[in-house]
C-alpha cells in the first residue's frame, strides 16, 4: 500500500516554494527567461507586431501585451517546483527546504522523507515506524506504567532524531566516497586513497548502527508491553531506560564521528 503523502513534506509540489538564495534566485529567473517556450512567445509576439506595424502602422497595443505575457511567464516558470527541481537539481530544492523549515518542530518521519530514496531511507523509515509503535505503546498504557516510563519517551524522541541524522550524513559520505572513486583514475593519490578507505568504514559502521537500531526498538517494544504487565517491577524500567540511554550513547557517538562529512562541501 502506497503510504498518504504527508502535505507538509517536501520538497513541495503545488504549494509556495521553499525560499531560495540570492544567486538560485538569479539562476532561475535567467534559466525562465531563456525557456523555450518564454522565447518562442516573445518571438511569436514581437514578429505579430512587427508585420502588423508593417501592414497598418498601428498595433501598437501588440508589443507591450507580448512583453507582459512574457515577463508573467518568467515569473510563473521560476516559481514552479517542477522547473525548480530541473534546474537546481533534487538536491538543491531538498536543500532550500530544510533550510526553510529549520528551527521548526519538524518530526522525524518527515526529515527522513528528505533521504535519497533507497536502501538507507527504507531502513530508516522501518526503524521510526517501530518507534512510533514504542511511544504509543507507553502512551496508550496504564496511568502506572506511564509513570514508570515518564523518562522513556523523551530518549525514545532523542533516539529517533539520531537515526535519521545519521543515515543523512550517512547519505553525504556515500556521496563523496562516489566522487572519489570516480576520481581515483588510473594512478589513485595515497591520500585519495585513505579518504576513501575511511569514508567507506564510517558508512559500514553507520549501516550496521542503522539496521541495530532497528532490531533494538523491536527489543524495547516488547520490553514496554512487559512492564505494564508487571508495573510494579521497578527492576523492568530501569532495564528500559538502561537500553535507551545505551542506544543514545551509540548514536551520540558515531554521530561524531560522521559529523564531519555532513559539512563536507
Amino acid at each position: 500500500m502506497t503510504e498518504p503523502r504527508d502535505p507538509r513534506s517536501g520538497p513541495p509540489a503545488g504549494r509556495e516554494p521553499a525560499s531560495l538564495s540570492r544567486e538560485e534566485r538569479k539562476t532561475m529567473l535567467r534559466a525562465a527567461a531563456l525557456r523555450p517556450i518564454n522565447l518562442s512567445i516573445l518571438v511569436v509576439g514581437v514578429g505579430i507586431f512587427a508585420t502588423a506595424l508593417a501592414a497598418t502602422g498601428g498595433a501598437w497595443w501588440l508589443l507591450p501585451l507580448t512583453l507582459a505575457t512574457y515577463v508573467s511567464l518568467v515569473f510563473l516558470a521560476a516559481r514552479d517546483p517542477i522547473f525548480q527541481r530541473k534546474v537546481l537539481g533534487e538536491d538543491g530544492v531538498q536543500q532550500t527546504s530544510r533550510i526553510a523549515v529549520q528551527g521548526a518542530d519538524v518530526s522525524p518521519e518527515r526529515r527522513a522523507r528528505w533521504l535519497a530514496r533507497g536502501e538507507t531511507r527504507q531502513k530508516v523509515e522501518d526503524a521510526l515506524v517501530v518507534y512510533r509503535k514504542v511511544v504509543g505503546a507507553i502512551e496508550d498504557s496504564d496511568e502506572v506504567t506511564r509513570a514508570v516510563l515518564d523518562d522513556a519517551v523523551p530518549r525514545l524522541h532523542a533516539a529517533a532524531e539520531r537515526l535519521v541524522e545519521i543515515a543523512g550524513a550517512r547519505e553525504k559520505a556515500a556521496e563523496v566516497a562516489r566522487d572519489l572513486e570516480r576520481g581515483t583514475g588510473t594512478s589513485p593519490t595515497t591520500a585519495r586513497q585513505e579518504n576513501l578507505r575511511e569514508l567507506r568504514e564510517r558508512i559500514r559502521a553507520a549501516d550496521a548502527e542503522i539496521s541495530g537500531t532497528s532490531e533494538e526498538l523491536v527489543d524495547l517494544r516488547a520490553k514496554v508491553v512487559r512492564i505494564s504487565l508487571d508495573s510494579q517491577n521497578p527492576a523492568r524500567a530501569k532495564d528500559l531506560n538502561a537500553s535507551l540511554d545505551g542506544l543514545n550513547a551509540r548514536l551520540e557517538a558515531l554521530n561524531e564521528v560522521m559529523a564531519p562529512e555532513r559539512e563536507s562541501p
